[in-house]
C-alpha cells in the first residue's frame, strides 16, 4: 500500500558531484500528489540536473530519490523503464523530431512503447492536440510552427501517454507573453484536469507564481527556501529576495568563482 500522505517523490539527503564540483549536498524535495511544484534558482545551481536525477539517467552519490515509495536507485532495467512510463517530458526547446509532421511526433511514444491499432492512435492523438488547442495542424511540420506551437505540441506528446507525473523543463524559454500566457494556462488546466503532478523546472518567477501550488529555491546545492509563491517574495531572506525581485546585487555574485584577476591576466604574482 502506498503512503498517500508522503509526497509523491521524495528527495532524501541528496549529495551529487560532477569531478570536483558540488551540484547538490544534503538536497531534501516533497513533491506532492496532484500539485504544481516549481524548482527555482540562478542559473548553474543544477535544476536540469535534478530532473535527470529524478528518472535516473544519473545517479546521485549519497542520499535517496523515492517514486511512490519505490527507491529509483534499486530498480533494475526492466522495472525503471516500467516506472519511466508514468513520466511525460516537456524539454527545454520542445525537441520535436523534424522529419516527421506534429501528427506523428505526437503518436511517436504510442508507436514505440504499445501496440494500439491505428485507429486508436488517431483517435489519441487527436484527442491530446484539440486539449492544446492544435487538432487543425496535425499535418503540419515542426519547420512551420511558431515557438509557442512547437512547444503545445511538445506538450501534447508529454501526455499522450497519460502519465501520472508531468516534468517541465524551462517551459518558457523564448516564449512571447501570449505563448507563454498559453503554456502557462495550459500547465495549470493539464494538472488539474487530468489530476496528475506536475514538476516546473523554471527561472521565470511572475509565471511560477501564477502557476505553482509549491515553490523550492535551491541554491548552494541546497534548498534555500520553500512555500507558496507568496511567502517566498514576503520573505526576509536576502537571497530568495534578490532572486525573487531579480536584484542585481546581492549573495548571488555576477562572477563565477576564480583566480585573482590580475595574476591570471599577466601571468604573474600580484604584489
Amino acid at each position: 500500500m502506498i503512503d498517500s500522505s508522503k509526497g509523491l517523490i521524495e528527495i532524501r539527503d541528496l549529495d551529487y558531484s560532477r569531478g570536483h564540483r558540488e551540484i547538490f549536498k544534503g538536497l531534501n524535495i516533497s513533491i506532492e500528489r496532484g500539485k504544481v511544484t516549481a524548482i527555482m534558482g540562478p542559473s548553474g545551481t543544477g535544476k536540469t540536473t535534478l530532473l535527470r536525477l529524478i528518472t535516473r539517467q544519473l545517479v546521485p552519490d549519497h542520499g535517496t530519490i523515492l517514486v511512490d515509495g519505490i527507491d529509483i536507485a534499486k530498480l533494475n532495467q526492466r522495472d525503471l523503464y516500467k516506472l519511466r512510463r508514468r513520466f511525460g517530458m516537456l524539454f527545454q526547446n520542445g525537441a520535436l523530431l523534424t522529419d516527421i509532421n506534429v501528427f506523428e511526433n505526437v503518436a511517436f511514444p504510442l508507436r514505440e512503447h504499445t501496440r494500439l491499432p491505428n485507429r486508436l492512435i488517431r483517435h489519441v492523438v487527436l484527442t491530446k492536440l484539440h486539449a492544446v488547442g492544435l487538432r487543425g495542424a496535425a499535418d503540419m511540420m515542426p519547420a512551420e510552427l511558431s515557438g509557442g506551437m512547437a512547444r503545445r505540441v511538445a506538450l501534447a506528446r508529454a501526455m499522450v501517454m497519460d502519465p501520472d507525473i508531468l516534468i517541465y523543463d524551462e517551459p518558457f524559454v523564448g516564449l512571447d507573453p501570449i505563448s507563454m500566457g498559453v503554456i502557462v494556462r495550459l500547465v495549470r488546466k493539464m494538472n488539474d484536469a487530468l489530476g496528475i503532478s506536475s514538476i516546473l523546472v523554471s527561472h521565470d518567477v511572475q509565471e511560477i507564481a501564477t502557476v505553482s501550488d509549491c515553490s523550492y529555491l535551491i541554491s548552494d546545492g541546497k534548498v534555500a527556501a520553500s512555500g507558496s509563491p507568496d511567502e517566498l517574495s514576503n520573505t526576509s531572506s536576502e537571497l530568495v529576495r534578490q532572486f525573487m525581485h531579480g536584484m542585481a546585487d546581492g549573495p548571488v555574485a555576477f562572477h563565477f568563482a576564480a583566480p585573482n584577476y590580475a595574476e591570471q591576466l599577466l601571468g604573474r604574482d600580484v604584489e
